[in-house]
């Protein structure tokens, strides 16, 4: 029991140490969003944790966040941001998407997963700025400006993931090598 609650401990303290990194200056989407999700989907044997450590840390990061460096757009106090759902929503499917990849965690499926996740938080989280704000127009034109607009920051999106993941994977793995009692109970 003690292997276990050492193991979600420290894999809790990596989770929430990512998404205290946001609130470090970096460019506009390098962030540890995706890497979050798919490191929780990885190494959390009890799925709800994978999901619900991983929208605790991002919403707690975003309180924060929201509240103080982005206080300018918002008028007092924000609990949620407009299109919040969709941001959360992105991340659990990361979280599914990062189960059925990474049962077995090598290079290359972090690889492919984490290039997968900055896919599906373009996708959502571009749609729920197109839904959610009224800079753009509700049509297909509307639709296609919010995409276009939105691929600058794929870029970040793609390299934060490669990097966090990087960072999150094997710096776990390489600690797991160290201290063996983290290593998943075999049954």
């Amino acid at each position: 029991m003690k292997k276990i609650r050492l193991r979600y401990t420290v894999l809790g303290l990596i989770i929430l140490l990512a998404a205290v990194s946001r609130l470090i200056p970096h460019p506009a989407n390098f962030a540890p969003v995706g890497a979050m999700a798919l490191f929780g989907a990885a190494y959390y044997s009890r799925r709800s944790l994978a999901y619900l450590i991983q929208v605790a840390a991002m919403y707690m990061s975003d309180l924060l966040i929201n509240n103080t460096m982005y206080v300018h757009y918002f008028d007092g106090f924000v609990w949620m941001h407009p299109g919040a759902c969709f941001t959360y929503g992105a991340m659990a499917l990361m979280v599914l998407g990062g189960e059925l990849v990474l049962k077995r965690v090598t290079a290359g499926r972090v690889l492919a997963a984490s290039l997968a996740a900055s896919v599906i938080f373009f996708a959502v989280s571009n749609f729920g700025a197109w839904v959610s704000y009224p800079m753009y127009t509700k049509d297909l034109h509307g639709l296609l400006m919010c995409y276009t607009a939105g691929i600058p920051f794929l870029k970040n999106t793609l390299m934060g993931d490669l990097f966090y993941c990087t960072v999150m994977f094997g710096g776990f793995e390489l600690v797991q090598r160290r201290v063996p009692s983290l290593k998943p109970a075999r049954l």
